[in-house]
């Protein structure tokens, strides 16, 4: 059995992060000093080289400091590798500024700035390289059968389910699912390979014999009367304990807590736009974006109309109420593709593969996406936003809320001229329950940046699209 050598493991972490450092800034003064780079600089070579290497005094545990503050030293088993290098990278920018923060206290302002530089670049990429190896060695033993994990998951649940799959789905990460304690599922029952072995009264027998690196919890919501009493007995036995609620329906992956004087409170629902500040930057990057988009696209817009104008009667201008931020009704420009129709026709449905209303303009418009560049104007005027999920007729909400779980959270922003999920594939006549998946995820992880990568990607992937009918 192997048991958790984490300390272990993060001694050796520390050694060679603490080597690395010192190499880099070694290779640094090397390359600078020794080499084509020598004497470049105004000033850089004021300081001997003793003194120069006297900084690793400073530099070394800040270094370690800063990657345990940014959770480098964390268990890696479920961590992504994208994670781990945005860590370096941060840690590594934050400990270069300190570093010169530090030189400018000390009034040492004779140290070269390009010897700086070099090391930084030499330290992210040898750390990017020491932890990728030190990874598919880990990788490598478990694939043999060495630092696996055992684990028992005490209660038949989603969470469970949901658990077993993840786990089965990334053999990477080492552990392997002994069986399952339940006292409504009858013994025997196997999911995904994972029996039910027993009763949850059966714990009392199976921790003795300490053959379990960790037990998860995995209660169903009815059986949670049991959880103090299963979570004393794991604690007495010394064996680490997971607890996996079975609300994730409820709660998403990264809640929102507070502090209410000792009483932790668990927002049912974290909304970054709800703060003022990031409100406001996201207002203001879209309209500046709207005036930006209106200004590039009005020659398009102008043949689009007179196309429109000219090859079925009606107006140029389409105008279809909407559901948008807070529930509030509003109508949402696009060029009209279709033939003059009655209200309670257009209302009757979704645009399908060759539907007969569309007209052969607007077909193209649709398949390119310039139907939608009118909506540049509800942006402007507060309606809508650049990035957003799209917004949906009245009747299809009613519909949707009573259908879908958490449709309406879609409703606490505004909604966009493209989304996460239009970038992904999901629009026209495609899942609604996957593109409300999509929505959710980014209402939940609102980022500027986030906001700046569907961008970047719709114009790839977001204007033509083979489900835009």
């Amino acid at each position: 059995m192997i048991k958790d050598n984490q300390k272990h493991f993060n001694r050796l972490h520390l050694l060679v992060d603490a080597v690395v450092v010192i190499f880099s800034y070694l290779l640094a003064w090397y390359i600078k000093f020794c080499t084509i780079f020598a004497d470049t600089e105004p000033g850089a070579g004021a300081l001997d080289m003793r003194t120069y290497f006297s900084f690793l005094y400073f530099l070394v545990p800040e270094f370690l400091l800063l990657y345990y503050a940014f959770n480098m030293y964390a268990p890696k088993r479920a961590t992504r590798r994208k994670y781990e290098i945005a860590a370096i990278l941060k840690s590594n920018t934050v400990g270069i500024v300190i570093f010169i923060v530090f030189l400018y206290m000390i009034k040492q302002q004779h140290f070269s700035r390009t010897m700086m530089g070099i090391f930084y670049v030499f330290n992210v990429t040898l750390t990017t390289i020491c932890r990728t190896m030190i990874r598919n060695l880990l990788l490598y033993f478990r694939k043999k059968g060495y630092n696996l994990k055992y684990i028992l998951l005490i209660g038949y649940s989603r969470a469970a389910e949901e658990y077993i799959t993840r786990i089965n789905a990334n053999p990477q990460w080492g552990y392997v699912v002994r069986g399952i304690l339940d006292d409504r599922i009858p013994s025997g029952t196997v999911y995904k390979g994972v029996k039910v072995v027993g009763r949850i009264e059966n714990i009392k027998y199976i921790l003795p014999e300490n053959k379990l690196d960790e037990i998860a919890i995995t209660l169903a919501l009815k059986d949670y009367d049991h959880l103090e009493y299963i979570v004393d007995l794991c604690e007495k036995s010394g064996v680490h304990t997971k607890f996996i609620p079975d609300y994730n329906s409820l709660v998403p992956s990264h809640p929102y807590t507070e502090d209410l004087m000792g009483l932790p409170v668990i927002n049912i629902r974290y909304v970054p736009l709800t703060n003022t500040l990031n409100w406001v930057a996201k207002r203001a990057v879209d309209i500046v974006g709207a005036l930006f988009g209106i200004i590039i696209s009005s020659p398009i817009m102008l043949v689009a109309a007179l196309a429109v104008r000219f090859t079925s009667r009606g107006p140029v201008i389409f105008k279809q109420e909407r559901v948008g931020l807070h529930n509030k009704p509003f109508k949402m420009y696009k060029f009209r593709t279709m033939a003059m129709q009655k209200p309670s026709d257009e209302q009757k449905g979704w645009t399908v593969k060759d539907d007969p209303r569309v007209t052969k303009v607007g077909k193209f418009l649709r398949r390119t996406s310039i139907d939608e560049l009118p909506q540049l104007f509800n942006i402007l005027i507060g309606e809508m936003s650049l990035v957003g999920p799209r917004p949906e007729r009245p009747q299809f909400v009613e519909q949707f809320k009573e259908e879908i779980p958490r449709y309406m959270i879609k409703h606490q922003v505004r909604p966009g001229l493209t989304g996460w999920a239009q970038v992904n594939g999901y629009r026209g006549d495609t899942s609604i329950r996957r593109r409300i998946e999509y929505d959710l995820f980014y209402i939940e992880n609102w980022t500027m940046s986030f906001d700046i990568k569907i961008m970047f990607l719709t114009i790839f992937k977001g204007f033509i699209n083979k489900n835009a009918y």
